[in-house]
């Protein structure tokens, strides 16, 4: 049994994809600025998803 004050499955799926996203924009903004900026970028390792 979950506790009342626990996320459901589908809140913690959803706050899993949020926080994805956000990682995943917040890496895109710094590759543009680091772009923008002339800097050399590396290309980022994809890291596998376990689910």
């Amino acid at each position: 049994m979950v506790p009342d004050d626990a996320p459901a499955p589908i809140d913690q799926a959803r706050i899993q994809r949020r926080r994805q996203a956000a990682a995943t924009e917040a890496a895109a903004l710094r590759r543009a600025r680091d772009e923008k900026g002339g800097r050399d970028v590396a290309v980022p390792q994809r890291l596998d998803q376990t689910a």
